[in-house]
């Protein structure tokens, strides 16, 4: 395991993680919990994040006006966007069509 490997902590903290000397049903708990409330954790802190900049506002340290050279989205970008996914959509048709068995298993 590569907890083990931590100085002077590692063999307490396996023990600590895995819920006991063994992986078990309390390991199996434990990392259950963490893989559904991570996500949560992370949206909050993207919405608090999000939040904080709109309050505040982005700056401009350098006084930098960069608004000369741009272009506008629609239809330009738009156009190269819809290029690009039926470039990758034609790709995926083309190998389900004509090599469905590509990226298969040779076992299977």
């Amino acid at each position: 395991n590569l907890m083990s490997t931590v100085p002077y902590l590692g063999s307490d903290l396996v023990q600590w993680v895995w819920g006991g000397f063994a992986v078990s049903g309390v390991t199996l708990t434990r990392f259950f919990t963490f893989h559904f409330v991570l996500p949560f954790i992370l949206a909050g802190l993207v919405g608090a994040h999000i939040m904080f900049l709109h309050e505040s506002g982005s700056n401009n340290p350098l006084g930098v006006s960069c608004g000369q050279d741009k272009i506008p989205f629609h239809p330009y970008f738009i156009t190269k966007d819809i290029m690009g996914v039926m470039a990758v959509g034609g790709l995926l048709m083309w190998v389900c069509l004509f090599s469905p068995d590509m990226l298969g298993d040779p076992e299977n």
